[in-house]
């Protein structure tokens, strides 16, 4: 699988429980903190569903 780089852009403040706990899975901590992660199904999802709060890069 191919690796890719997920960074948080905006804050998770005024925003739903459900968006939230999607960030703190995703492994995000604050504004600027990236991870690296595998793209997997899973992982997809998850960041389309919180697309407007990160950006994503291939590694």
């Amino acid at each position: 699988m191919a690796k890719i780089k997920i960074t948080q852009i905006k804050s998770v403040i005024d925003r739903s429980e459900r968006q939230k706990k999607t960030i703190e899975a995703l492994g995000l901590r604050k504004i600027n903190h990236a991870v690296e992660v595998e793209a997997t199904p899973a992982i997809i999802g998850m960041v389309r569903k919180v697309n407007h709060l990160v950006k994503v890069e291939t590694v």
